[in-house]
């Protein structure tokens, strides 16, 4: 399949290269081509990715992939494939299927973007899949019976961006980010309400509360394991950074602080902060700029990362919890890590 089209976040600027510590090969299966490189410039990160590591691949040929979830009941991940506006099935020994289609615009007029499908999903604490639908610019929750119901399309009367990640806390408050990402002109859409991007909580009273707009493009979100900070992406290519809020006792966010700033990797293009989320232990895995997923302690420190040299977006774990399932470019890929997802602590 053809390579989608770089989005305006993902465009590619001059290359230039970064010495790193210690590189190893990943390929995704004994003989074949190398997929990417791991790269370790941490002792701590020997404990979270084992030295024989290898990254496989389980799909290729989609159009761009983004907001892998795992289903624990069902044992299988589910993942969007944006511009062709579906939700993939894959499971072990099965392959992929279609899972949900016009899962992120349902018009009945063609689409005039590139980008009209679902993007981040989760799952609610009932177990209901929820996502994020850019074309439709609204979050909605599919049902038991299949049909979805609408969980927030609006901020004071004006309809939202392109909801883009989203994260529930252990209350039932959902928590999400808005950049123009998903309109057909992007920032300069006619058609778009709300002269900023935002980062909401919707209580579980239906409550909505904008709590930050001071990122020009906040993109992944993610809760440390405690839920007492709130981590965000920023995907700008003048300033690709990754923050982090403290959570006070109503939900709300306290000022944000940086916690790893990217620049130096944006000159390699494929990419800015994207998709995220938080193991066990507190280090947040972060699809970034260079085509790369940063592994970054609590603390800020630069532990390693995993290079593909395309655009990777984001990743989750499944399987045991210890499986991460990386979302890059058209494919799908795996990692078997000796740490496991936050939600499996």
């Amino acid at each position: 399949m053809k390579r989608r089209p770089l989005h305006s976040r993902h465009a590619a600027v001059l290359f230039a290269a970064i010495l790193v510590p210690s590189l190893t090969n990943i390929s995704a299966a004994p003989g074949s081509e190398p997929v990417g490189r791991i790269e370790r410039r941490d002792p701590r990160f020997d404990a979270l990715v084992p030295k024989e590591a290898r990254i496989e691949t389980l799909a290729d040929g989609f159009a761009w992939v983004e907001g892998p979830v795992w289903d624990r009941r069902g044992g299988y991940l589910l993942f969007s494939d944006i511009p062709n506006n579906r939700i993939v099935k894959w499971q072990e020994g099965r392959g992929t299927s279609d899972f949900m289609t016009s899962s992120g615009y349902s018009g009945t007029a063609p689409f005039a973007g590139r980008e009209p499908g679902s993007n981040g999903l989760t799952f609610d604490l009932e177990g209901r899949l929820v996502m994020n639908q850019h074309g439709n610019r609204r979050i909605a929750r599919r049902e038991a019976d299949g049909r979805l119901t609408t969980l927030v399309e609006r901020h004071e009367g004006k309809r939202l961006n392109s909801p883009n990640d989203l994260v529930y806390r252990s209350d039932g408050s959902l928590y999400f980010t808005d950049p123009p990402f998903g309109l057909p002109k992007g920032a300069d859409d006619p058609a778009r309400e709300l002269p900023f991007a935002g980062v909401y909580r919707l209580a579980p009273d239906a409550q909505l509360t904008l709590l930050t707009k001071e990122l020009a493009f906040p993109n992944g979100i993610a809760f440390s394991p405690d839920e007492k900070t709130l981590y965000l992406s920023n995907a700008d290519l003048k300033r690709p950074v990754w923050m982090a809020f403290a959570v006070d006792a109503a939900g709300g966010l306290g000022p944000g602080r940086q916690l790893f700033d990217a620049s130096q990797w944006v000159k390699e293009g494929l990419g800015v902060p994207d998709g995220m989320k938080v193991d066990a232990r507190g280090n947040l895995w972060a699809g970034g700029p260079g085509g790369r997923i940063f592994v970054i302690a609590p603390d800020g420190t630069l532990l390693g990362s995993l290079s593909f040299g395309v655009p990777t977006a984001n990743m989750n774990w499944g399987g045991d919890g210890s499986v991460l399932y990386i979302t890059s470019n058209t494919a799908i890929r795996r990692l078997r890590t000796s740490t496991r997802g936050a939600a499996w602590r």
